[in-house]
């Protein structure tokens, strides 16, 4: 709002001169409930709609191609289907709706390599999800438990999850991995090794939401509403954990990035997911001895991965944006409009 001194007017008569306004933040959110203003302020991300729009796209393609659950997609080769090899094995694909027959091409026996990068991803997909869910929850409780009750339930929690952190991650996970390889097919290893992953990588999310416990526990709204009578239930969930939830969402979406890095890895050393069913580094490390004359047999997977990664990423920070109120995106044209009337 702009305003003039009594000197500024005609005949020195005292008043003042309205301008156009923008509203405050806090007006622009009055009124509103605590969801709308987080949606509100997650679509003000464009890196996370973005990334949201581009995950959602690798999600369709990666579930409907190929089926799942016994669901047939509407891709007409699966991968452990063997076809004659057209080209070399290269892609054919020659534009955006100009797929041919093979668009990623096909390895050196013939499989359809868009089928099994599909196959890859949405395993690849699940192990993430599968990571991140159960490592949260594991990482919620235990951090917040022993942030929030001190004493014996600290010690006892903390001094387990220090005896998991001692231990390599990746050891630990070649070992479950080697186990479930042996004695689960290859329908049920892609869950069991996501389960098993998930219960090993929440020590890091502990040790963080245990820190923020610690000071929140602190809070006057905390002592207010022990002093009302809330349980210590109550006071965890509802009191305490929405005000830790940017740092939990953030650490999630970096446990499930490096989830499926993890796996990747754990594939292509032959720890991971085993043949016939792939994974996005086993295809990798099923044709590695063909980096020179036929790379686009890593183009595609690796791709993937990258894309995979960057989007839960990117979703995440625009998460923790969204869900932290002492976060606010400062807009440049509010911030001349309010320079202007103060040079003037």
């Amino acid at each position: 709002m702009s305003t003039q001194t009594p000197s500024d007017l005609p005949g020195g008569e005292a008043g003042t001169i309205t301008g156009p306004t923008h509203p405050a933040p806090e007006a622009e959110a009055k009124g509103l409930s605590q969801g709308q203003i987080v949606r509100r302020k997650f679509f003000d991300n464009t890196a996370a709609i973005i990334s949201l729009i581009v995950f959602a796209i690798i999600f369709v393609l990666a579930f409907t191609s190929v089926g799942f659950a016994g669901i047939p997609g509407w891709w007409k080769y699966n991968h452990t289907e063997f076809v004659a090899l057209l080209n070399g094995g290269a892609p054919t694909v020659t534009g955006p709706f100009s797929w041919g027959e093979h668009p990623f091409g096909q390895d050196s026996i013939g499989r359809d390599y868009f089928a099994m990068t599909m196959r890859g991803a949405q395993n690849s997909i699940i192990i993430m999800f599968l990571i991140g869910a159960l490592a949260c929850l594991v990482g919620v409780v235990v951090g917040a438990c022993s942030g929030y009750f001190r004493g014996w339930t600290e010690a006892v929690l903390m001094r387990f999850t220090d005896i998991i952190i001692i231990i390599p991650l990746v050891l630990i996970a070649a070992t479950l991995g080697e186990s479930v390889n042996r004695f689960v097919g290859s329908g049920a290893q892609v869950w069991l090794l996501g389960i098993f992953l998930g219960l090993i990588a929440w020590t890091g999310l502990a040790r963080l939401v245990r820190g923020e416990f610690l000071t929140l526990r602190e809070r006057e709204f905390v002592d207010a509403a022990k002093i009302a009578g809330a349980s210590n239930t109550r006071i965890i969930f509802k009191h305490i954990l929405p005000n830790a939830v940017g740092v939990i969402i953030v650490n999630t979406t970096l446990l499930m990035s490096a989830g499926i890095l993890l796996e990747t890895a754990l594939s292509y050393i032959g720890f991971g997911v085993k043949a016939p069913d792939v994974s996005l580094g086993l295809i990798i490390s099923q044709n590695q001895e063909a980096f020179q004359t036929r790379p686009w047999l890593f183009w595609f997977p690796g791709l993937f991965i990258v894309l995979i990664c960057l989007c839960i990423n990117f979703i995440g920070d625009g998460l923790r944006d969204a869900f932290d109120p002492r976060q606010k995106k400062f807009n440049a044209n509010r911030a001349k409009d309010a320079e202007k009337p103060a040079a003037a």
